[in-house]
C-alpha cells in the first residue's frame, strides 16, 4: 500500500465521522490528532486517529477498521462467529449461517458490519451484511462478504 497523500482533518470531518460511528456502531471515536491518508493502489481511504489506522472509507462510507473495532467495542452492528469459524473469518473467507451464534437485530442487508468471536469478543473482520440481523440464523447460505481481516494490508498497515 504505498501512500499517496496524507492531510489532517478539519474538524466538521471528525464529526462526520463520529457521528457515522456513533450511529451505526454504537462507539465513540476519542483522539487528538485525525489524518486522512490515500493511496495510489488501493481504492479505500484511511483516517489514522493518533497515528492509529482506527477508520476506513470501504466504498466511501466510514467505517471502522477490526483495529478500531477492538479499540471502541461496539455495541450495534456486530456479527459473532463461533469458534469454527474462527480461522476461517480471520483468513478473509466470508461468513456462513452455521458458525453465527448471535447477530445484531437492527443489520439490514448492505450494512457494514464487525465481525467478532464468540469467546472473547475481539473483532476479527469487517464486512458487508447480505441479509438482514433477523435472517442470519440458519443451516446453510453466506450471510456476510468479508472486506477486511485480521492479518490483511489494511490491518499490518503502520506509518
Amino acid at each position: 500500500m504505498d501512500v499517496s497523500s496524507r492531510h489532517h482533518l478539519r474538524s466538521d470531518d471528525i464529526d462526520e465521522i463520529g457521528d457515522a460511528l456513533r450511529t451505526g456502531l454504537g462507539v465513540e471515536l476519542d483522539g487528538d490528532a485525525y489524518e486522512r491518508v490515500t493511496f495510489a493502489d488501493e481504492e479505500f481511504e484511511i483516517v489514522l486517529v493518533d497515528g492509529e489506522p482506527l477508520v476506513w472509507y470501504p466504498d466511501g462510507e466510514p467505517f471502522v477498521t477490526v483495529a478500531g473495532a477492538n479499540r471502541t467495542d461496539p455495541s450495534t452492528g456486530v456479527v459473532t462467529v463461533d469458534a469454527g469459524a474462527v480461522s476461517f473469518v480471520s483468513d478473509g473467507a466470508d461468513v456462513m449461517r452455521p458458525g453465527i451464534t448471535a447477530a445484531s437485530p437492527e443489520i439490514t442487508a448492505g450494512d457494514l458490519v464487525v465481525i467478532q468471536e464468540a469467546a472473547h469478543g475481539k473483532t476479527l473482520a469487517v464486512g458487508r451484511a447480505l441479509v438482514g440481523g433477523t435472517e442470519m440464523d440458519g443451516e446453510s447460505g453466506k450471510v456476510v462478504s468479508s472486506l477486511h481481516h485480521v492479518g490483511d494490508e489494511l490491518f499490518e498497515f503502520s506509518v
